[in-house]
C-alpha cells in the first residue's frame, strides 16, 4: 500500500512513500546529519528527500493571495487597498514596538527533532547539498545535480523571504549539528548585502544545474529560466528604496537588477517560456492550464481536485463564489481597487476621460472583465446542487416597509463587485468548490517583463520602459495610441509610478501588492531613526497610511410591499459576457438597469473598522521590517534587534538593514 501526496509547489511527479519505509525516513530526517549513508544510495529515497522538502515549503500554498515560504498566509494581501479590514499592523490602535511583539516566523533554536521552520528548511537543504554527491556517489550525476539544483533553489528563496521579513539574517550553509550551545555556530546577523549575495550564488548554481525544461511527468519543478528570474525578483528587491537609501542617485544596483532580468527574458524566451495569448480571453485563460506545460508560469504550484486527506486544494474558488452559486460569499473589492483599473483606451479612470463611479463596469480596460465580476456578470460554473444554474450573479439588496432588508440570491455583499480572477467557468460547486484542483502560478513571465520596465524606469530610460509596458499593455488588446493610454512620462519618477500602476493592474490579487509596497516603502515617508524613506513624496503617490478601503451597498431605489426580489422582471435578459458578440450592447443594457433601479448606499459597518468605528489605515515605520521575537534574542545573546524594535532588555535596537 502506499500514500500519493500531490500538489506542492513545483511537484508533478507525486511523493510516493511506501509504509515500510516511512518510519525510518522520518527518523533518519530527525537524526539530522546521523542519515546512514545507504540513504543516498537509493534515487527513491533522495527523491523522496526532495519532495519532502517541496511539501514542507509549500504544503499551505493554496491561495494565490497568500506569500511566505512555509507560512504562506493571506495577511500580508490584507494590508493593501486589494481587501478591506482591519489587520494588526495596520491598526491606528495598536503600536508594536517591543521584542515581545516581534515576529515569530524565523523559530526558535534547532533542536534535535522534526520542525518546520526557516532554519530547519535551510538545514535540510544544506544537508542534500553536502552529501548527494559524496554518499550518494554511485547515482546518475544527471539525477546528482537536478537534485542539486532543486535544493539551491530552495534554499535561496528561503533566505529571500527571511531577507524580505526580517533583512539581514544569519547564513548557514553547511549541515551544523543541532547544539545550542557550540560558539561556533553562533553566526551573527549578516547585512542584507551578504545576504543578497548568498541568495543569487545559490540561484546562479542552481541555473547551471536545471534543465530549461521538464519532462510531462515531472512538470512544475523549478527549472534553469526559472532560477534567473527569482535571481531578477531578488535584485529588484533589493534595488529597491527599502534596502537602497541611494536608489535615486544610482544605478548601480538597478543595472544589475536590469541585467538579472534580461537574462532571464533571454533563457526564458530560448526555453519556450512567454506572454501567453494575445487577447484578454486568452490572458484569462492561461489561469487555467492545468497540471501541464503554460509558457506563462515560470513557477507553478499544482494542485489536486481529490478529497483526500493528502491532497491539496485550491481553497480560491470555494472563497470567491457568492452564495447563489454554491461558494463562501464572495471576495468583495474595496471601491479603491474598483476605481484603480484603466479605461478601455488605457487612460486613467477620471471623470475627465469619461469614468462614472457608479457605472464603474463601462468602458474599462480589457483586464477588468477578467478580475472582477459584480451585479448582472455572466460567471458560469458546474452547478451539482440546485434544480437550475445561476451563472448570472446579482448582489443587491432592498428593503420593505418595515425597514427589513433582503438580499438577491442571498448576497449580502458589501461591495458592488468581487474578485473572479483565476476562477475556474467549469468547477464543480459539489461541497462548496472546496475540491478544486485549478493551478496557481507563482511567477509569471508578465512579472519577469514588469520587473525589466521598472529597472529601466529606475535608470531613467524612459523609451524601453514604455516599450516593456506596452509589451504587457498590447497582450491584451488596448490600442497603441498613445503609448497604449500610458501617455507621455516625463520622469522617471513618472516613469517608475507607471510601472508600479501597472503591477496593481496586471498582478492584482496574485500575492504580489504588498511586497512592492514593502519595496518601496509606501505606507507614508516616515521611517525610523537611521532609515531614509522619501518615495511617496518622490513619486507623487499618496501614501496608503490615512486611506481607508470602502465598500458600499446597491440598493433598489424604492421600498417594497414584500420580501420578494422587486427587480427580477427589470433585470431578466441581462448578462453581461465579455465573450459575447455584442458584449457593449450588454453593458449599456446593463448600465441602464443600474440607473433606472439601482442607488448606493453606505455600509452599516465600515469595511476598516475598530470595534465597528470607521478607522484608516496606519502602519508604523518600524514594521517594513519586523523585530525578532523575545525568546529568540534572550536565547540567542549574539543576535542584535533591528532599528525601530526594543531588544529583549528594552534597549533600542542597532541592525540597520539598509548599511
Amino acid at each position: 500500500m502506499k500514500f500519493k501526496i500531490k500538489s506542492i509547489l513545483a511537484l508533478v511527479s507525486v511523493l510516493i512513500i511506501s509504509i515500510s519505509c516511512s518510519d525510518n525516513f522520518l527518523e533518519e530526517k530527525k537524526n539530522y546529519g546521523n542519515v546512514d549513508d545507504t540513504f543516498y544510495e537509493s534515487q527513491e529515497r533522495v527523491l523522496w528527500y526532495v519532495n519532502n522538502l517541496y511539501n514542507d515549503y509549500f504544503r499551505a500554498y493554496n491561495s494565490p493571495l497568500k506569500s511566505v515560504v512555509g507560512l504562506y498566509n493571506d495577511t500580508r494581501t490584507r494590508m493593501t487597498e486589494e481587501i478591506g479590514g482591519m489587520q494588526s499592523l495596520i491598526n491606528p490602535t495598536i503600536t508594536y514596538v517591543n521584542a515581545s511583539d516581534g515576529d515569530s516566523y524565523y523559530g526558535n533554536k534547532i533542536e534535535d527533532k522534526i520542525t518546520n521552520n526557516p532554519y530547519t528548511r535551510i538545514r535540510d537543504c544544506n544537508a542534500l547539498i553536502e552529501k548527494i554527491d559524496v554518499k550518494g556517489a554511485n547515482l546518475d550525476e544527471k539525477f546528482r545535480r537536478e537534485v542539486k539544483g532543486q535544493a539551491y533553489y530552495l534554499r535561496a528563496i528561503q533566505y529571500f523571504d527571511l531577507m524580505r521579513v526580517y533583512g539581514g539574517v544569519p547564513i548557514v550553509t553547511t549541515e551544523q549539528a543541532a547544539e545550542f550551545d557550540d560558539p561556533s555556530i553562533q553566526a551573527p546577523r549578516a547585512s542584507v548585502a551578504e545576504v543578497v549575495a548568498q541568495i543569487t550564488a545559490d540561484l546562479d548554481m542552481a541555473a547551471t544545474l536545471l534543465p530549461p525544461q521538464w519532462d510531462a511527468a515531472n512538470y512544475g519543478r523549478f527549472t534553469r529560466g526559472a532560477a534567473l528570474a527569482q535571481k531578477s525578483r531578488v535584485l529588484l528587491t533589493y534595488a529597491s528604496p527599502l534596502f537602497n537609501k541611494n536608489w535615486d542617485s544610482s544605478t548601480e544596483r538597478w543595472d544589475k537588477a536590469l541585467a538579472a532580468g534580461l537574462a532571464a527574458e533571454t533563457q526564458l524566451t530560448t526555453d519556450g517560456f512567454g506572454l501567453f495569448g494575445t487577447n484578454a480571453k486568452q490572458w484569462s485563460d492561461m489561469f487555467l492550464v492545468n497540471n501541464a506545460f503554460c509558457k506563462e508560469a515560470i513557477v507553478v504550484q499544482l494542485l489536486g481536485s481529490g478529497s483526500s486527506a493528502v491532497t491539496i486544494n485550491n481553497g480560491w474558488e470555494r472563497s470567491m463564489r457568492l452564495v447563489s452559486q454554491g461558494g463562501a460569499g464572495g471576495t468583495e473589492i474595496p471601491k479603491e481597487m474598483i476605481d484603480l483599473f484603466p479605461m478601455a483606451d488605457g487612460s486613467r479612470p477620471t471623470v475627465s476621460n469619461g469614468y462614472d463611479e457608479f457605472l464603474f463596469f463601462k468602458g474599462r480596460d480589457p483586464r477588468f472583465y477578467r478580475t472582477f465580476a459584480f451585479s448582472g456578470s455572466y460567471w458560469p460554473y458546474t452547478n451539482t446542487l440546485t434544480s437550475a444554474a445561476q451563472p448570472t450573479i446579482w448582489a443587491y439588496r432592498w428593503v420593505d416597509n418595515s425597514n427589513k432588508f433582503y438580499f438577491s440570491g442571498n448576497n449580502n455583499e458589501n461591495s458592488p463587485a468581487f474578485v473572479r480572477k483565476m476562477s475556474n467557468p467549469t468547477e464543480s460547486n459539489t461541497s462548496s468548490f472546496q475540491f478544486s484542483g485549478t493551478d496557481i502560478f507563482e511567477y509569471r513571465y508578465a512579472e519577469l517583463l514588469l520587473n525589466i520596465a521598472e529597472c529601466y524606469a529606475a535608470k531613467g530610460d524612459i523609451p524601453n520602459t514604455l516599450s516593456y509596458l506596452g509589451k504587457i499593455r498590447n497582450r491584451v488588446g488596448i490600442s497603441s495610441a498613445n503609448n497604449y493610454g500610458i501617455g507621455t512620462l516625463t520622469s522617471k519618477y513618472a516613469a517608475i509610478e507607471a510601472c508600479l500602476y501597472e503591477r496593481r493592474v496586471e498582478l492584482a490579487y496574485e500575492g504580489k501588492r504588498y511586497w512592492d509596497v514593502q519595496r518601496w516603502m509606501l505606507y507614508s515617508d516616515d521611517a525610523p531613526t537611521g532609515i531614509v524613506n522619501n518615495t511617496c513624496a518622490k513619486l507623487g503617490v499618496t501614501p496608503l497610511n490615512g486611506t481607508q478601503r470602502t465598500g458600499y451597498y446597491l440598493e433598489y431605489k424604492n421600498k417594497t410591499s414584500s420580501n420578494a426580489d422587486p427587480l427580477i422582471a427589470a433585470r431578466t435578459g441581462i448578462s453581461v459576457d465579455p465573450d459575447a458578440s455584442n458584449f457593449a450592447a450588454q453593458i449599456d443594457l446593463l448600465a441602464a438597469f443600474y440607473t433606472n433601479n439601482l442607488k448606493r448606499t453606505e455600509l452599516n459597518t465600515p469595511l476598516d473598522n475598530v470595534n465597528n468605528q470607521p478607522v484608516k489605515i496606519d502602519f508604523k515605520p518600524n514594521y517594513y521590517i519586523m523585530g525578532l521575537k523575545q525568546d529568540l534574542l534572550a536565547s540567542n545573546l549574539w543576535l542584535t534587534q533591528t532599528v525601530g524594535w526594543n531588544g529583549a532588555s528594552g534597549s533600542q535596537g542597532t541592525f540597520n538593514y539598509q548599511e
